[in-house]
């Protein structure tokens, strides 16, 4: 079964960092754009970051770039989210999600075919 598995995720003061992980199963994490997103309470699901499967190139909106890294472990087949200089109002459930594709479009995934099951973030002190 062709699955996405988060991990990583916590409580966190502000200012503080974790890094969340994303583990693939049954495909590569090379083979297909993956990506992260989060979603608060009552808000709409956000993009933060896609990295293309063919040459791992990264992309981010303005609102996390600087503070949050995507990458990849080709051997572990893992996506990793390093965030940085985390804020209260960025307390959200983050998950990943794969592409039918190669490419990001633009810092989201497009056609997104599967999607993982999430992990919860609370930055509070």
């Amino acid at each position: 079964q062709l699955q996405l598995v988060e991990s990583g995720g916590g409580l966190v003061q502000p200012g503080g960092s974790l890094r969340l992980s994303c583990a693939a199963s049954r495909f590569s994490v090379e083979d297909y754009a993956i990506g992260w997103f989060r979603q608060a309470p009552g808000k709409e699901r956000e993009a933060l970051s896609c990295i293309h499967a063919a040459d791992g190139r990264t992309y981010y909106p303005d609102s996390v770039n600087g503070r949050f890294t995507i990458s990849r472990s080709i051997t572990e087949n893992m996506v990793y989210l390093q965030m940085n200089e985390l804020e209260p109002e960025e307390t959200a459930v983050y998950f990943c999600a794969a592409s039918t594709g190669y490419y990001c479009s633009g810092y989201t995934v497009p056609r997104v075919a599967l999607w993982g099951q999430g992990t919860q973030v609370t930055v509070s002190s």
